[in-house]
């Protein structure tokens, strides 16, 4: 028994030896690998000073296709050729944010179209909200450009798009996301048709309270109007009366202005306190919403490219080429350049099955050297890539 734990211990600690010699050979080669990738960078540091003084642009996608071959005709097996494809791949997209840092090293950032301001009017100004006076696009305008704002409403986001395309208001007001809901997928698209621009963002309570006409008791109660949605999110407030109505009605400010209109004592309405306050009408009770913690997130659009010199925040969107990588390729412009993505999107191109657009949100301003670098890594990779506002 003995002389066979000794056996087991000796053939233990002679794989444990060839373990160690192989790992020692592997940490011979990687130093290899690290001297070849500094010395390989420095070649291509070269081509970016020639690229410079030639006026050439950095990414030829030719030329790395072409290259991406050749490294491949090298690797005996499948698995090798796979390999090496992913590790070239990588090796010239390193080498392409290099030379975009050497451009802005150089004195050549590149021109956003966009202008600097030093912030923006919100007095002397006409702005637009889609929905109904008292909806929560209301609220929002509201509370980012006054109550005493010069204001109009119209029936659809495209119309308020087109509004200040035209130039019939400065700015418009569309939600473009809820905190429970998700995306307003309609709001993505249009700022892909439309030559406007977020420059400012605000964000809503979605708050609901009860509301009825001056004087009306709990008790005499017995219709409840608003939005299918917003009913949903108050079953708790429908399971403590179970004699109410839920009556299904086009929007929470509708709503709203249906109670105030009728002036009826056994009705009542769910909706914001700022739709309450603008019909007059008595709120019997707040939060009556189920989740409290449910947020919109409007967008402050205009025509002009412009931003305020203090923004934080862009957003874009970009279409992608059909090969394998792309996708993660255009994002690795946002961690070489320590930029943080807080938020994506696809979308699928109308008209176009089974192609999509990307919509990213990350922090930064159009001055930042990094966010410079990051977008003219993007634009150069991606398909129609479009800056759609640093706010």
């Amino acid at each position: 028994m003995e002389n066979q734990l000794n056996t087991q211990l000796n053939e233990a600690a002679m794989q444990q030896t060839d373990l160690d010699t192989l790992r020692r050979k592997i940490d011979q080669i990687d130093r290899q690998i690290v001297s070849l990738y500094e010395e390989r960078m420095q070649v291509t540091d070269r081509v970016g000073e020639y690229k410079i003084r030639t006026g050439r642009k950095v990414y030829d996608r030719d030329r790395e296709r072409a290259k991406i071959e050749a490294v491949r005709g090298l690797a005996h097996t499948e698995f090798s050729r796979k390999g090496v494809t992913e590790l070239f791949s990588q090796l010239m997209s390193m080498s392409r944010k290099r030379q975009f840092a050497m451009l802005e090293e150089a004195g050549l950032p590149g021109r956003t179209p966009f202008i600097e301001i030093p912030e923006l009017d919100r007095k002397n100004v006409r702005v637009v909200f889609q929905g109904e006076e008292g909806a929560y696009s209301h609220a929002a305008m509201a509370a980012y450009f006054g109550e005493n704002v010069s204001s109009f409403h119209v029936p659809r986001f495209r119309d308020a798009m087109e509004v200040i395309a035209e130039g019939s208001a400065d700015y418009a007001v569309l939600p473009i996301e809820n905190s429970t809901a998700g995306i307003v997928t309609d709001n993505f698209d249009l700022l892909v048709d439309f030559e406007n621009y977020i420059v400012a963002e605000q964000i809503v309570p979605v708050e609901h309270v009860l509301m009825a006409y001056p004087g009306t008791r709990l008790e005499d109660i017995r219709r409840v109007f608003s939005h299918p949605q917003a009913l949903s999110q108050c079953e708790g407030l429908f399971q403590a009366h179970r004699e109410w109505e839920a009556a299904a009605y086009g929007n929470t400010a509708l709503a709203a202005k249906k109670i105030a209109k009728e002036m009826r004592t056994d009705q009542a309405a769910i909706g914001s306190a700022f739709a309450a306050k603008r019909f007059g009408l008595e709120i019997l009770q707040s939060h009556v919403n189920d989740q409290e913690a449910n947020a919109t997130r409007f967008m402050i659009v205009t025509n002009q490219r412009v931003f305020v010199k203090d923004a934080r925040k862009i957003s874009i969107c970009f279409e992608l080429p059909h090969s394998s990588g792309t996708l993660y390729n255009v994002l690795s412009n946002f961690i070489f350049n320590d930029v943080n993505m807080t938020h994506i999107e696809s979308r699928p191109i109308p008209g176009r099955s089974w192609e999509y657009r990307f919509f990213i949100d990350f922090e930064g301003n159009l001055n930042d050297a990094g966010v410079r670098n990051a977008l003219r890594g993007i634009r150069e990779e991606a398909i129609n890539m479009k800056i759609l506002g640093n706010y």
